[in-house]
């Protein structure tokens, strides 16, 4: 990524001011929002930070200058990115939903205050010493709940109920999440009585060999581990699943909308608004040491009927009453 180089949500320009009113003017802070997804992708959730700094004080090229880098899972660029924003001196760096753009920029920066929304724990990442007395540099979000991939199996099993043999599609590339997601999800599947099979792929051309594979192996249903690059893969999965008629379970309500068959996770709109509000506290000079690290206490169910018609299931009543969304 070159120096200064950026992608900006629709409608955000950048224009340069002349010397005269820019000496005039003192600069704005300059807060750098670092995030693995796609700026497509994003939309939503990015209105929902931009709303929260809003209601903390701070609008956009008004009294605080917002940079949006979008890396639509290119993992290489995090260090030169941070490196970046390190030597310019940014006032805030952001990184939602992101454990190694979290981890990134705590290897980067002792000094400049971050602010992470992760999905581990951020003590055993190193970002923090403890929850409630983060102490550094770095606070902010954790949506790391142990009963959350339990549940979204269990509902993917209530969907395909005759369901015998499960696939769980991993990146091994997010070593973090990809630990924790083949420690949990094969032991909750053992409980239910599923057969579990793990793919592997971090690449375009690995996730249609993994559909070859499952394929193959005659798999019933398939769970895709969160990840931001499967994030940013959404439709080619979702036109797979499509094609081999494979029920699948996703994180985020981004992939049940592109066509999955169902998400169930973390409110990330909920989740980005918080991540705002601290990044708003922190440019009016609260440490981010004295704000300790926030607990996921909001999930989502949704549902896509218009795929569940087409893979020729009925989804039960009892799951449709708890959804949050049902796609028609």
């Amino acid at each position: 990524m070159r120096r200064r180089e950026f992608i900006t949500l629709v409608g955000g320009v950048v224009v340069a001011s002349p010397l005269g009113s820019r000496a005039q003017q003192p600069a704005l802070p300059v807060v750098a929002l670092v995030n693995l997804r796609s700026a497509e992708v994003s939309v939503r959730v990015a209105n929902a930070f931009r709303k929260a700094l809003n209601e903390t004080g701070y609008v956009e090229a008004q009294n605080v200058t917002v940079e949006y880098h979008w890396l639509d899972g290119r993992f290489d660029q995090l260090s030169s990115v941070m490196a970046d924003l390190v030597r310019r001196r940014v006032a805030v760096i952001v990184t939602p939903a992101g454990n190694y753009a979290a981890q990134a920029a705590k290897a980067a920066t002792a000094t400049i205050p971050i602010v992470f929304s992760v999905g581990e724990d951020p003590v055993r990442l190193g970002l923090v010493a403890n929850l409630a007395r983060p102490g550094g540099n770095a606070t902010g979000y954790n949506f790391s709940v142990a009963e959350v991939p339990t549940k979204r199996l269990e509902l993917l099993h209530a969907l395909v109920p005759q369901a015998v043999r499960v696939a769980m599609l991993v990146n091994p590339e997010n070593v973090p999440i990809a630990a924790r997601m083949l420690h949990d999800v094969p032991q909750a599947a053992r409980a239910i009585g599923l057969q579990m099979q793990i793919v592997n792929a971090s690449t375009k051309n690995e996730i249609e060999a993994a559909f070859v594979t499952l394929v193959r192996d005659g798999i019933d249903a398939l769970f895709v581990a969160p990840d931001a690059y499967f994030v940013s893969q959404r439709d080619q999965l979702v036109t797979l699943t499509a094609r081999y008629r494979i029920p699948a379970s996703y994180s985020i309500r981004e992939e049940a909308e592109a066509g999955g068959l169902m998400s169930y996770g973390t409110d990330t709109q909920e989740m980005w608004r918080q991540v705002g509000i601290y990044t708003g506290q922190i440019l009016k000079g609260t440490k981010p040491a004295d704000l300790p690290v926030m607990q996921s206490t909001k999930f989502e169910l949704v549902m896509n009927l218009k795929t569940a018609k087409a893979l020729g299931l009925a989804i039960p009543a009892g799951v449709l009453s708890i959804a949050n969304e049902v796609i028609e």
